[in-house]
């Protein structure tokens, strides 16, 4: 990382302190550099935020000391094996815990507008001050809106607090985006998987001296050789929920299939639509050609086994398996929904991208790759090429640059963030604010009506 100057008197440094041009002088005996410890939800469990998480601690691994630390547990062993460098700790095991007399008394800290706040009780509000209070952490990393919130007001001034977002500024309900821009004032770093949801942050949200920035998810390095564009095969993966949208690309692939009966197509994953979407495929004549083949992890291996990847959703805040499939060397046909798939693929280069909703042009350009076997192949070359910013060495390296940048900015005593907002920023958040009050008073004052007509 420097040129290491010419050698002078030995010396130590801190167990986690940062090595930087200016102190590498005469130490001879150096950590592999931070501290950094992630505060997840459920660690135990499988979701997107759970696999990124994992992604990003293995890589941070091989130059820091990490820690994943869950506030749930529900199960012996977690569903994903965390690289054996990174330790795991639970705050609350559900399966000793669950009834424990503060786990039924709600939680004060985690927001109420928060999706996951029923899960949340005064007994984990508690464990998480307890940890933060004593953590020897360099970094804290939260990984949702209601645990950011608890390091913003709970994590001690020597801490650098790190929030991250994996959804968007949109997606938070207005009493949540309230209580966010009240807390999160007090973090120094907040990250977004998008630089369209950063953009937004920066724009709505008046967080003055909070450093945000666009961090995109990792996929691993693949292990397997990438698909070579000749199986007769289109792969999508997700849960199997309204917010995928198979029921569109269901009936997209049919016309695939009427013209090119020899062309199938797999959807991997696990949900509440595995009966409707069944029911879909056999009313299309689609059952020799359509399968719901659930749930695969890793999904490596099946995306190198197909020739074109596809994503139908309505929203998706990054888009992970767009990401997994151009890594594999297939080219992706994706909806252009909010935010991820605009910034991952390149329309025309490395896959192609539709309306929201459009069966027909979804299906148009289903076709349009499956009829042309030279452009599909050279597509899924150009995917696998595109992608590569993803990896994980990528990624960290602009984690770490983020980190030691705001790590030396709260030494200097300076504020994390880079660029001073103007008077016209000011004006434009403050007005989002407003809108967002007024739209919780107003969901209010309908709660307080409906439940005095009953």
């Amino acid at each position: 990382m420097f040129d290491r100057p010419p050698a002078a008197a030995p010396a130590r440094v801190r167990r986690h302190e940062l090595v930087t041009a200016h102190n590498w002088t005469g130490v001879d005996e150096v950590c592999t550099g931070m501290k950094i410890s992630f505060l997840l939800h459920n660690a135990y469990g499988i979701g997107g935020t759970i696999t990124t998480t994992f992604n990003l601690a293995q890589a941070l691994a091989e130059r820091h000391d990490v820690e994943i630390v869950s506030v749930l547990r529900h199960r012996k062993r977690p569903q994903i094996t965390p690289d054996p460098r990174v330790s795991l700790r639970p705050l609350v095991d559900l399966r000793e815990e669950k009834d424990h007399a503060s786990h039924r008394t709600p939680a004060k800290v985690f927001p109420s507008a928060e999706y996951r706040y029923r899960q949340y009780s005064r007994l984990t509000d508690e464990r998480i001050a307890e940890w933060l209070a004593a953590t020897d952490a360099d970094v804290v990393i939260g990984t949702r809106p209601g645990l950011n919130v608890h390091l913003a007001l709970q994590a001690p001034e020597r801490v650098l607090r790190v929030g991250q977002e994996h959804l968007t500024l949109d997606n938070h309900p207005a009493p949540l985006r309230t209580a966010l821009r009240r807390a999160y004032r007090r973090l120094d770093v907040l990250t977004t998987v998008t630089e369209a949801d950063a953009r937004d942050y920066r724009r709505r949200m008046h967080l003055p001296g909070v450093r945000v920035e666009a961090l995109p998810n990792s996929v691993p390095d693949p292990v397997l050789p990438p698909a070579d564009g000749h199986a007769k095969m289109i792969v999508a993966a997700g849960r199997l929920v309204p917010v995928k949208r198979y029921d569109l690309l269901i009936q997209a692939f049919a016309r695939v299939a009427c013209e090119y009966p020899d062309w199938h197509l797999r959807i991997y994953g696990a949900g509440e639509q595995r009966d409707a979407l069944r029911a879909r495929i056999e009313r299309l004549g689609l059952s020799n050609n359509a399968f719901l083949m659930g749930p695969a992890a890793p999904m490596e291996a099946e995306w190198v086994k197909a020739s074109i990847g596809v994503s139908t959703s309505s929203f998706e805040p990054f888009g992970m398996t767009i990401v997994e499939a151009m890594r594999c060397g297939l080219p992706v046909v994706s909806t252009d929904c909010p935010y991820g798939p605009a910034e991952i693929i390149e329309d025309g280069v490395d896959g192609r991208l539709v309306p929201v909703g459009d069966r027909d042009r979804l299906g148009s350009a289903l076709l349009e790759l499956v009829r042309d076997d030279e452009r599909r192949r050279a597509m899924g070359r150009a995917a696998a090429e595109n992608a590569r910013r993803f990896a994980p060495r990528n990624v960290v390296a602009h984690a770490e640059r983020l980190l030691e940048e705001a790590v030396a900015a709260r030494s200097a005593g300076r504020s994390a963030t880079k660029t001073p907002r103007d008077v016209r920023q000011n004006l434009v958040s403050h007005g989002f604010a407003a809108r967002d009050i007024a739209h919780t008073a107003t969901g209010r004052v309908l709660r307080t009506l409906r439940r005095g007509q009953r």
